[in-house]
C-alpha cells in the first residue's frame, strides 16, 4: 500500500524524489560519477605533469635527472615556474663536451708516450703502452728526430 503524500506536497513528485527508507538512485549516479571524474582529471593532471620527464629520455642522464627533480620539486611545491624550467630544459639539447675532452686527453696521452688508461663512462679501458725507444719518428718535414 503507498503511502499518503503529505498534504504541502505538490501532486506529481519528480522521479528523482523517493520514498521514504528507499534507495535515492540519484544520489548514487552522482557520487560514481563525482568518484570517475575525479580519478580521471587525476590521471591526466598527472599524465600532464609528467611531460618534461618523458621528453627528457632522450637526452642524456644527467639532463634527465635535473628534469625529473625540477617536475617532483614543482609537484610538491605547487611552484609552476620549476615546471616550465624542466620542460624547456628537455627540449634543449644539450651537446657532449665530455667525449671530445676524452679524446683529446687520450691522443695526448699517446702521443706523450705515456701510459693512459681512460674511462669512458665507467668502462675501462686497455692501457695504452709507450711507442718502443728505438722507433725514430720522421717529422712533416721528413727529417729524422723526435
Amino acid at each position: 500500500m503507498a503511502q499518503d503524500i503529505h498534504p504541502a506536497a505538490i501532486e506529481h513528485l519528480p522521479a528523482f524524489i523517493t520514498e521514504p527508507g528507499q534507495t535515492d538512485y540519484l544520489f548514487v549516479v552522482v557520487v560514481i560519477f563525482l568518484i570517475v571524474t575525479i580519478l580521471v582529471i587525476g590521471n591526466l593532471y598527472f599524465q600532464l605533469h609528467a611531460v618534461p620527464e618523458r621528453l627528457a629520455h632522450r637526452t642524456s642522464k644527467v639532463q634527465m635527472e635535473i628534469v625529473a627533480v625540477l617536475a617532483l620539486i614543482s609537484l610538491f611545491t605547487h611552484n609552476h615556474l620549476f615546471w616550465i624550467a624542466g620542460l624547456l630544459l628537455a627540449f634543449v639539447h644539450i651537446p657532449d663536451f665530455s667525449t671530445p675532452l676524452y679524446s683529446i686527453a687520450e691522443s695526448l696521452g699517446k702521443l706523450s708516450g705515456r701510459k693512459v688508461r681512460m674511462e669512458l663512462d665507467g668502462e675501462p679501458e686497455e692501457e695504452i703502452a709507450p711507442p718502443p725507444a728505438d722507433v725514430n719518428l720522421k717529422n712533416t718535414h721528413g727529417n729524422e728526430g723526435v
